[in-house]
């Protein structure tokens, strides 16, 4: 169970990753992401997320539930004014949520965890965070100045980049797209099959630059991959 867990201790993805009974959780942009099917009823998704609601110990920093008809994607982080990240806490919830979803009889899909971001190049980063702040209604991630994110955490994630001269030969707003570790060259390689073509792979495993056919980049990010297991 989670209790016992100090709440207080913060994680990185790699920890996460080499922790035992975390298989069904992959860690993208946006903290530990699972998938479970649903095999198309709505009812067996609500049925799971009261599952969810009746765990002991969920406290205050609830977990981020999306239900569809195909399936429940489960989302953990802290989101505060201080930290935006993961705890030592949201692994046992993690396995109690697992837990929760084997006695219902779902299957996990980790190659459905997925966070997609826009990322924009400023010149004057205040200036330009001000307007698409007023204009999406988004509000500061864990106190950045740099990183706008939807209240309601249904919209795709803003971020914004320091530029030190203008850059009139690349677009200045592009996509990041963070995949599961063990999805990151699979996802690359269908990316390239449709056109795409690679521009820096320096960072790889973690971080890798693309462009389409017409020259707009994107940005493949992966947490991990993970080490050896551990209790």
């Amino acid at each position: 169970m989670t209790s016992g867990i100090d709440t207080t201790v913060r994680i990185g993805p790699q920890q996460f990753h080499e922790t035992t009974g975390l298989e069904d959780w992959r860690i993208v942009g946006e903290g530990a992401c699972a998938y479970w099917r649903t095999g198309g009823s709505f009812a067996a998704g609500a049925r799971f997320v009261q599952a969810i609601g009746e765990l002991p110990d969920l406290g205050d920093d609830h977990p981020g539930i999306d239900v569809r008809r195909d399936g429940v994607t489960v989302r953990l982080i802290t989101l505060t004014d201080e930290y935006f990240g993961m705890t030592s806490r949201h692994v046992g919830l993690a396995r109690d949520i697992s837990k929760a979803a084997r006695s219902l009889g779902l299957a996990s899909d980790p190659s459905f965890a997925q966070t997609v971001q826009v990322t924009v190049d400023a010149l004057d980063v205040p200036a330009v965070v001000a307007f698409w702040r007023a204009l999406l209604g988004y509000e500061h991630r864990a106190g950045s100045p740099e990183d706008l994110v939807d209240p309601r955490r249904r919209g795709a994630p803003f971020y914004f980049q320091q530029m030190d001269a203008p850059r009139p030969q690349r677009n200045r707003v592009h996509v990041d797209v963070w995949v599961p570790y063990d999805q990151a060259e699979g996802r690359i390689a269908a990316a390239l099959a449709a056109g795409g073509r690679l521009l820096n792979d320096t960072d790889a495993p973690h971080n890798w630059v693309l462009a389409d056919p017409e020259g707009n980049e994107a940005c493949v990010g992966a947490a991990g991959p993970p080490g050896p297991a551990t209790d």
